[in-house]
């Protein structure tokens, strides 16, 4: 532990600020103390393109190669909220961790939570229709998709407004949902489950 906090600094941020760019180096390996962040790409036309959020208590690196010493970011991470964000020196991190098997489960635990939210973002973009889309965020991010507006949740789901609202109104005519001043309550989450979980099984 003494170890670790010798090469680790807290940093607070202000909501909205940049932690880094896509394609962009870093000698840090950071993790989400506390706040939200979200990764997303830049598509040539300047659109921006929401890959996944990021919740308290995760790796917010993108590790793409274990041995090297410097981390490269596939996408661009924002801060949503103000955030406490832990930044650890990789190159020490590995020598005084990772080459001698200490902290190895922990760490790729958090690679493995970030390689399922990209079979999350595979399945969204490919695989789903606007059906499941809006069910496995309802599913797994109930709270955010209350927080959000349904303009920016029918941006971030590459679905139209109008989609969203037909899916919305056929969930709680189905009785998987309610709706009550504007906010979702989930009635049903076996049924909500079992909406995108036959599109993967097919």
């Amino acid at each position: 532990m003494e170890k670790l906090v010798s090469i680790s600094l807290l940093h607070r941020y202000q909501k909205d600020y940049v932690l880094h760019y896509e394609n962009g180096n870093s000698s840090e390996l950071l993790f989400l103390i506390d706040g939200l962040a979200k990764a997303y790409k830049i598509d040539k036309h300047d659109n921006e393109t929401f890959l996944y959020y990021i919740y308290a208590d995760s790796m917010i690196s993108e590790v793409l190669e274990i041995d090297s010493e410097k981390l490269s970011s596939f996408s661009n991470i924002q801060l949503i909220d103000d955030s406490h964000v832990l930044s650890i020196n990789y190159k020490k991190f590995k020598e005084y961790f990772l080459d001698n098997d200490i902290l190895c489960k922990d760490f790729m635990r958090e690679i493995i939570k970030r390689s399922l939210q990209l079979q999350s973002l595979v399945n969204r973009e490919f695989i789903f229709d606007a059906v499941s889309k809006v069910s496995i965020m309802l599913h797994d991010d109930l709270k955010m998709f209350n927080k959000l507006k349904r303009h920016d949740i029918s941006l971030m789901l590459h679905i139209q407004p109008a989609t969203l609202s037909r899916v919305l109104s056929r969930l709680k005519r189905n009785n998987i949902i309610d709706i009550i001043h504007g906010k979702v309550e989930v009635i049903d989450a076996m049924a909500l489950q079992e909406i995108y979980k036959d599109k993967t099984d097919d």
